[in-house]
């Protein structure tokens, strides 16, 4: 087999090289204490298939975009699938504790974190109000809001290497800017998302390409390189869609924004500098967390230096009744006491969907431990996918199906990457087109699906006592995740160019020193 790795390149943390074991890839974990259920290995499948019933009932029948609402689906059916197992429970409650230890899981819930704290802290330094300023100066309107926000949002998560964390950049900063313009809500929390996948799926600093490269035996530079082709050709419909859906779907008018666009002025916009050092460090290879804490040093100095923001509205302690230390810039007198200002809402705001994050993580690793996994894709393997077009087929509806089930797109890569690695082997496919095709469906339908870790991060900004339809006192600053599906075209795109490729066979490429008759190629 030709060998596709490269040379040692260095790690985003500036350590050891990346090789997928900080995402749990290559571990030991698969060789953990089996579960036994009743009604066999499929049984297992019963706690993320009764949380996907839920989530569909309530967020699609019932329409309600509730991720407290998710948390209570995900504890019953984790619960349920308790009672399915044969003999002691206790590996069964092992195995919950063992899923929500999973370093992916963490890796995302950081992201979120961070890239919360920093986004509120632009905020409260007047950046949305800086947007605001400059689509008016540039010309921006509400028709081409959503197609901008595709593109910057793209190069943002590129850059960074995390489409979670681009995304709730602009759901707190962007989204709220063009909904004052005029843009229609659910377009551009769709346009963003779309921006996010981009960058998930080409970033090569991305989770999602570090594990689908390194698991399909593969370099991440030639991985990079061999999908821009397909990033691109389902790119540039979907700026087009935008364009066009954009000029046709009408905004909202909020009281008020009149107003807050002729009071808007250029100083906020010196926050570009703020999520320029984030870029700069991230693409430099410095770890995704040093990335984001170096741009929160530089957005605090900002706000205190040109008086954008207080000191207080960064972090405030409020107390009930002054005292020797209520004179602090950070101290305030209130009618409750509690603590507030960006880094706390920035960061709290995320506190459900952990939850949540967690359990799902669980779920998924019960359904390893269960069998489930290995059901699916030995049906797959053994009666699907028969020739190379139907393998390539196989590989793209069964990252499909995955991506449903595990909503954490990374963790869903990790848990099925084994099996697109067999199924193309046996075929003879390259290992960048095995790359491609994993990693093109886990970056899309990560941001589609309603109950989707990329969709819920960004609904997440938006609702709660400190979400911008609080701040806006408005439910026009909400959308509900049912609402965006239609409307993440890149998302849709790529799916739809790698059903095309695994029929036409546009891209595909063979391990070239296996002999073509040891395969069938039909």
């Amino acid at each position: 087999m030709t060998d596709t790795r490269e040379a040692a390149r260095p790690a985003a943390d500036g350590g050891e090289p990346p090789n997928g074991s900080e995402f749990g890839v290559g571990d030991e974990s698969g060789d953990g204490p089996r579960i036994e259920f009743r009604g066999g290995k499929w049984a297992s499948t019963v706690p993320l298939v009764f949380f996907i019933v839920w989530a569909i009932f309530q967020s699609g029948v019932l329409g309600i975009g509730d991720t407290n609402g998710l948390v209570v689906g995900a504890l019953i059916g984790t619960t349920l699938g308790m009672f399915l197992v044969r003999g002691d429970w206790k590996a069964y409650a092992d195995t919950i504790f063992e899923g929500m230890t999973q370093r992916v899981a963490a890796t995302a819930i950081v992201a979120w974190l961070w890239a919360g704290m920093f986004a509120e802290t632009l905020q409260v330094g007047g950046f949305v109000e800086g947007l605001i300023f400059a689509a008016d100066a540039l010309n921006v309107g509400a028709a081409t809001f959503p197609a901008a926000a595709l593109v910057l949002c793209g190069l943002l998560a590129t850059g960074i290497g995390t489409g979670y964390g681009a995304t709730v950049a602009f759901v707190t900063l962007f989204f709220p800017a063009g909904v004052l313009v005029g843009a229609n809500p659910v377009l551009l929390f769709a346009a963003i998302l779309s921006g996010a996948v981009f960058g998930d799926n080409l970033a090569p600093v991305s989770d999602t390409t570090i594990v689908s490269a390194v698991t399909q035996d593969a370099d991440i530079g030639g991985v990079v390189a061999s999908r821009f082709k397909y990033a691109i050709a389902a790119a540039i419909p979907a700026f087009a869609a935008y364009l066009i859906a954009g000029s046709v779907m009408s905004g909202v008018s909020l009281e008020g924004s009149a107003a807050l666009r002729e009071s808007a002025n250029a100083l906020g916009l010196v926050h570009l500098l703020s999520m320029g050092v984030v870029i700069a460090t991230a693409v430099a290879g410095r770890h995704i967390v040093e990335a984001i804490s170096w741009g929160l040093i530089v957005a605090v100095v900002f706000n205190l230096l040109f008086g954008l923001s207080s000191a207080s509205d960064i972090v405030a302690f409020t107390v009930t009744e002054a005292g020797s230390l209520s004179g602090l810039p950070v101290v305030t007198v209130g009618e409750a006491a509690g603590v507030g200002g960006s880094l706390y809402s920035g960061a709290v705001g995320f506190f459900p969907l952990i939850v949540l994050t967690l359990l799902i993580v669980a779920m998924a690793q019960v359904m390893i431990r269960g069998g489930g996994f290995e059901a699916i894709q030995e049906f797959l393997l053994n009666r699907v996918a028969t020739t190379v077009r139907r393998a390539e087929l196989t590989m793209v509806l069964g990252t499909a199906t995955i991506n449903g089930m595990i909503t954490i797109n990374t963790a869903a890569e990790i848990a099925i990457a084994p099996y697109i690695a067999r199924i193309g082997e046996k075929f003879n496919i390259n290992g960048y087109r095995r790359a491609n095709i994993l990693d093109a469906n886990t970056s899309a339908l990560g941001y589609i699906f309603p109950w989707a870790g990329g969709v819920l991060v960004g609904y997440q900004v938006m609702v709660g006592p400190d979400g911008l339809g609080a701040e806006y006192g408005t439910d026009a600053m909400v959308v509900n995740p049912i609402d965006v599906v239609p409307y993440v075209f890149h998302g849709w795109f790529l799916v739809a160019i790698f059903v095309l490729a695994a029929i036409t066979g546009f891209g595909r490429e063979y391990i070239p020193d296996r002999a073509s008759e040891e395969v069938s190629r039909a």
